[in-house]
């Protein structure tokens, strides 16, 4: 993929406003811990994450969707007139149908010719939409577009914790796979893009690659089993360390056909924004791809794996923070169960 045309205008995110530790998590579950002799501090210390946010209970993503959209839009004083599609990303949606995408159009008043749809892609939702947009600007069927998406994690997180202290089947090693669901938090992210006659900043998306491992597509999978669980809050059941394998595995060719896209080496790259799952993930995949970690800019330790919104969130973070100088080369760095990996690049 190769873009002429396209520029990121603008990438916004929201934090919950609820705070969780993992401290917190674990005192919950410490019936579970003693009985099977798990030493406290185990979560932080496996994935780094120190602590998450919440939405309020029963916030539903659409209604946050709609709030990072108008902030974004009223921040960076792009014309809503402009605006021919809409994509909501993320994995959580309001209702399966109609999409989640026709709630937030309606709430940020976006024009009546507007393409609106829902993408599901796991972790990679927010990236695909980037990309269906980058399409449609550079063929010139639309001006500019906005790819949304929030994750609210309380129910699977919550729902996990239920599960783990009714069962007394729980072994150290069966547990293993609930360890992730125990590192979900909440946000959202939105980015805009627009053709370069209308962008004001120049900010280029360049283009970038994809790949896919769909032997790998049952390492993480979750969903609602309301008869299994006696309720309709989600559940996610993860091999992590399968799963960090082959997703690494996939993201070294992703990379080598992405550089070779751009016409990029290593030493050309200022920053990456990467998926941000936890500690041991970032430094396997930095390490595998030859890229330094001062490159990075890692959010997971306060955020938790906030899903789609995940790498944007860290992208938006970044650039409230300044982190970005002016023609710094951007690298994202997309991972999602299933198995996929996309990667762009940006020059900012």
């Amino acid at each position: 993929m190769r873009y002429e045309h396209v520029c990121v205008e603008a990438v916004s995110c929201t934090l919950p406003p609820h705070v969780v530790t993992s401290d917190e998590l674990e005192a919950r579950l410490a019936p579970v811990y003693d009985r099977l002799g798990l030493p406290a501090g185990r979560l932080e210390l496996m994935t780094g994450i120190q602590e998450r946010r919440f939405f309020d209970p029963g916030t539903l993503p659409g209604s946050i969707s709609a709030q990072t959209v108008n902030q974004m839009l009223d921040e960076s004083g792009f014309d809503r007139k402009h605006i021919g599609g809409l994509i909501h990303g993320s994995v959580c949606r309001d209702q399966l149908e109609p999409a989640t995408a026709s709630g937030v159009h309606h709430a940020t008043q976006l024009p009546q010719n507007s393409l609106v749809l829902d993408v599901s892609n796991a972790c990679l939702g927010l990236l695909n939409g980037m990309v269906f947009l980058a399409n449609m600007i550079e063929m010139g069927q639309i001006r500019a577009g906005i790819v949304v998406g929030t994750e609210v994690g309380r129910d699977l997180v919550e729902g996990t914790i239920d599960d783990l202290l009714e069962d007394s089947t729980l072994t150290r090693k069966s547990i293993k796979n609930h360890f992730a669901s125990l590192t979900i938090g909440s946000g959202s992210a939105a980015i805009l893009l627009c053709d370069r006659k209308l962008s004001k900043t120049g900010h280029r998306l360049l283009g970038g690659s994809f790949q896919t491992d769909t032997s790998s597509h049952e390492l993480c999978a979750g969903g609602v089993e309301a008869q299994k669980h006696g309720d309709h809050r989600p559940r996610m059941q993860t091999d992590s360390e399968s799963l960090l394998v082959a997703g690494v595995n996939l993201a070294i060719p992703t990379w080598e056909v992405t550089k070779t896209t751009l016409g990029w080496k290593n030493e050309d790259v200022n920053h990456v924004f990467t998926h941000q799952v936890g500690k041991a993930h970032r430094k396997l995949l930095l390490d595998k791809l030859g890229l330094d970690p001062a490159l990075d800019y890692p959010t997971v330790e306060r955020l938790g794996n906030t899903g789609a919104a995940a790498l944007p969130m860290a992208w938006a973070l970044g650039i409230q923070d300044q982190i970005l100088q002016d023609d710094a080369k951007i690298a994202l760095l997309g991972i999602g169960s299933g198995l996929n990996s996309l990667m762009l690049g940006v020059q900012w």
